[in-house]
């Protein structure tokens, strides 16, 4: 039986928000994008050479893979919030760990852990916050909760080339201490009363509606979209185009603002004109702005793209969410769905990464191939939207 939702004022949920909003930020948002600009100052530092660098990169990815898949097992055995929470806290002091590179397979092993926080925190953290949140308020309050993955990208982008210009080691610190700091303000605004289990798979298993198998393919297809942007997209602009390593930053930047912007602005769009409509047109306006992405080298043009294209990776879970919402009113099912779109985007970003970096070295180095391929993947959902 699916409980209504006794309190609906805005101080009983906007604090379980915040948490939300917090694990995503450590948990993703910095776990995952604040690695990016430390990569050159590992290498510089000869903390490790460029392909173990890579190497430790994909370990983050795989970690989340394997958070996606274990989520819901570790919070059958524990209630949700306290899987949060400890995940959180997990992210937090892995930042830690990495600032002390004792071996090559002890930092491989925090960058692991990282990733499995994040993949858990993304299974379960929706769940948690949403059920507390009036249905009008839902994409909004999905938007919000995502923030944090485009904090993350903004903080990445900004604050960590200031903070290395102190030291590499002082960088690692600093995003230690701050994680540590939101883990803290976050910890007690979790509901303590919420002893809630998710159910077994067993207990959701069943035919899977037309419209959900046409949101998971979106969704797998959307997260091969936003891949070689995410991962070239300062290379291209900086080397390829000629522009510098300044502008390619500047882009980088540029994508963080709009990473920021996405959740919210995708979430009020889901609520307003609905999950269904607003997932096609964001498809259609990332297929167009990568397609621009490959055929301009004019600055200003590229900024904007990036902002337009920086929008989606964090942007795309509240249209998921709140079209998921619409599809399963169970609550217990709608989770359990919720997990296998996460894997299964999860899935679709790690065999991209590889597809894409193979791609970019067959073609010597073109990087508009992969962008090709890119809006190719928008295009086909698109196309796969119309078949519900």
């Amino acid at each position: 039986m699916q409980l209504a939702h006794p309190v609906v004022q805005r101080s009983h949920y906007f604090p379980a928000i915040f948490a939300g909003l917090a694990a995503s930020l450590v948990g993703i948002g910095l776990a995952r994008f604040a690695y990016t600009p430390l990569l050159p100052a590992m290498i510089h530092a000869q903390w490790f050479d460029a392909s173990q660098v890579a190497y430790l990169g994909a370990a983050n990815l795989a970690g989340y893979l394997i958070g996606a898949l274990s989520g819901r097992a570790m919070a059958q055995r524990l209630s949700p919030v306290t899987v949060i929470r400890l995940t959180t806290l997990l992210a937090s002091i892995s930042f830690l760990a990495c600032a002390f590179p004792l071996s090559e397979t002890w930092f491989f092993a925090w960058r692991l852990l990282s990733g499995v926080a994040g993949g858990t925190i993304m299974v379960l953290v929706s769940g948690v916050v949403l059920r507390r949140v009036p249905n009008g308020k839902k994409g909004l309050a999905s938007g919000a909760i995502f923030l944090g993955i485009g904090l993350g990208v903004a903080i990445s982008g900004t604050l960590v080339p200031v903070m290395l210009a102190v030291s590499l080691r002082a960088t690692w610190l600093s995003l230690a201490a701050l994680s540590l700091v939101l883990t803290a303000l976050s910890w007690p605004a979790w509901p303590d009363h919420d002893h809630t289990r998710v159910r077994s798979p067993a207990a959701v298993k069943g035919a899977m509606p037309r419209g959900l198998q046409v949101l998971l393919v979106q969704y797998a297809l959307g997260a091969l979209g936003l891949v070689p942007e995410m991962l070239f997209l300062v290379d291209y602009v900086s080397r390829s185009l000629g522009h510098g390593t300044a502008l390619g930053s500047a882009a980088w930047v540029a994508y963080g603002v709009g990473a920021m912007a996405g959740p919210v602005l995708y979430g009020m769009a889901a609520d307003r004109w609905g999950a269904r409509g607003s997932i096609r047109f964001v498809l259609v306006l990332q297929m167009l702005a990568v397609v621009g992405l490959a055929l301009t080298a004019k600055v200003a043009g590229l900024m904007a793209l990036a902002v337009v294209i920086g929008s989606f990776p964090a942007g795309v879970v509240p249209l998921g969410l709140s079209r998921m919402h619409a599809l399963v009113p169970d609550q217990h099912a709608r989770e359990a769905m919720w997990s296998r779109l996460t894997v299964a985007f999860a899935l679709a970003q790690a065999v991209g990464g590889y597809l894409y970096s193979a791609v970019y070295t067959w073609t010597g180095g073109q990087h508009v191939a992969t962008f090709w391929m890119a809006a190719a993947a928008f295009l086909l959902a698109v196309v796969v939207g119309f078949l519900e």
